[in-house]
């Protein structure tokens, strides 16, 4: 198991196991152990991603993978990270909802835009699981039907608002350049 899951890590001079996390084009070298401020091999990559790194855009909902509020992008594929143990990651990248923004003027990426354009959230805290699902749809399949659309978020679920304006917003951007 670990000749697999630490194929991307290093040992430090100390003889303490490390993995390298590449999270929005950022690189983060981390200590695998369970003292503090290492990742304890147990935890999940949401946990990592908001307690670790302090990027609490990924939410934690239901924490057993069924309502795809801590979806994040890993090698551009939708991913529930609190169904993924952080040491399962080393070698990948992952994005979240903060990676989306453009880094230089700090623009929104076009599809969390459209989200706002198109009220396309109400308490927000499923938004960037819709956001990120929607993200991975639209980078496989720029043109989505409405059921492609549909499809792709089947997995994403909110208590809030209609979905009726989560699949406007994604409409309103597919078959753009993004």
């Amino acid at each position: 198991m670990t000749g697999e899951i630490f194929a991307s890590n290093v040992e430090s001079a100390a003889g303490d196991k490390q993995m390298s996390l590449m999270v929005n084009a950022h690189s983060y070298l981390l200590t695998v152990g369970n003292r503090p401020g290492e990742v304890d091999p147990a935890h999940t990559l949401a946990f990592t991603l908001r307690e670790t790194l302090g990027l609490t855009g990924t939410k934690v909902s239901c924490d057993k993978g069924a309502c795809g509020g801590c979806t994040v992008l890993m090698d551009g594929k939708a991913v529930l990270s609190c169904m993924l143990l952080t040491i399962e990651c080393g070698g990948k990248e992952i994005t979240t909802i903060e990676g989306l923004m453009e880094p230089k003027t700090g623009a929104l990426d076009p599809l969390q835009q459209s989200f706002i354009d198109h009220s396309a959230f109400q308490c927000g805290f499923c938004t960037p699981g819709m956001i990120m699902s929607a993200k991975a749809l639209l980078a496989e399949n720029p043109s989505p039907s409405e059921e492609e659309i549909k499809e792709a978020l089947s997995g994403n679920f909110c208590r809030c608002i209609s979905q009726y304006q989560v699949v406007e917003a994604v409409k309103a951007v597919s078959g753009k350049k993004r």
